[in-house]
């Protein structure tokens, strides 16, 4: 990545993105033992992040949040509540005094792996500051190591590498070990693909360390039902990559569905009375398929529409969700 142009301000960002197929197979332990993929695509929302070296102490800002917080210095960041990613990028790379400024693109809690996007973002910009230059594929372990473990909170690696890569991936996890592969889609379907997709807001998710602890759990002590779906869950990331590179969008269609069905057999929480709702609607206005954005219990969910998209995003509409416009990124983290 090249560096910002000027000296005094380093600035980056990251896309978000939407998960095809096979989301929570990126979780330890699963992803561990048995080995998950999943398939995903960057959009054009993004999350940001700014330093500004100079003054005394450090001053951090959560922009979209409403959040700050200044301390003295370094040993002040706390692995306390407040601001916790921030914290952790800057105890894992110090850059000395100034701001560190974010904002998102997304709203809170939306399920589109916005957390992922500003560790790669808050990895990428405090590199820059101190002058050091990663790859993408190393700025996205960092993050997962920001996240997962600097900043002690539960998850999987799917949305940093989503994050700092860009495109179409189809991503597999064993261990610390992340294998990538880039899909390349025909022209013609991707655009397809971008018009009939229909991402709506339902609300903030609920899905909390506790709900992943308890899937998790549940797998580690050999529940049929949780491990049956972790592993039906990955087959579906396979046939998800299958069918995008096909074309087949009513294949695509029942794939999301089937990966929702899957999804909310990992515990009984995961689908809200609005999310339920939205797909009924959507489904009878013409839906190829949909499922939840991320863990699910809230968030987004994105729909494929049939030939009449007016239709379904009128269904969506009405159905109470809001609706996120979006393309597809090419490109992951960036320097600007």
């Amino acid at each position: 990545m090249s560096r910002s142009t000027d000296p005094g301000l380093f600035r980056a960002s990251a896309p978000v993105r939407l998960d095809f197929a096979g989301g929570w197979t990126d979780v330890a332990p699963f992803a561990d033992r048995e080995g998950g993929q999943v398939v995903a695509a960057a959009i054009t929302l993004r999350v940001q992040a700014e330093f500004e070296p100079g003054g005394v102490g450090l001053l951090m800002r959560a922009e979209d949040l409403g959040q700050a917080e200044r301390v003295a210095g370094p040993a002040e960041l706390s692995h306390g509540d407040g601001l916790p990613l921030h914290k952790a990028a800057l105890r894992m790379l110090p850059a000395g005094p100034g701001t560190l400024r974010t904002r998102s693109e997304v709203p809170p809690g939306s399920g589109l792996g916005s957390s992922g996007a500003l560790d790669v973002a808050l990895i990428a910009v405090l590199a820059a500051a101190r002058g050091e230059d990663f790859l993408p594929d190393e700025i996205a372990a960092l993050g997962f190591e920001l996240e997962a473990r600097e900043a002690g909170l539960p998850g999987g690696r799917q949305d940093q590498y989503s994050a700092a890569l860009g495109g179409f991936n189809r991503l597999s996890f064993r261990g610390e070990v992340v294998g990538i592969e880039r899909l390349v889609l025909d022209p013609d379907f991707q655009a397809e693909l971008e018009r009939r997709i229909i991402i709506c807001y339902t609300g903030r998710s609920r899905v909390s360390g506790d709900t992943i602890a308890r899937v998790m759990g549940a797998y580690d002590r050999g529940d049929p039902v949780v491990t049956g779906a972790l592993r039906q869950l990955a087959d579906l990331a396979e046939e998800m990559a299958a069918a995008l590179a096909a074309a087949d969008l009513v294949r695509v269609g029942r794939l999301l569905s089937s990966n929702w069905a899957a999804q909310q057999r990992l515990d009984g929480q995961m689908a809200t009375p609005e999310m339920a709702a939205l797909e009924y609607a959507l489904v009878a206005a013409g839906a190829l398929g949909g499922k939840a954005a991320g863990a699910g219990a809230g968030g987004c969910m994105f729909f494929l529409a049939g030939d009449d998209v007016d239709r379904v995003r009128d269904a969506a509409t009405a159905a109470g969700a809001r609706l996120l416009s979006a393309k597809w990124s090419p490109t992951g983290v960036e320097l600007c």
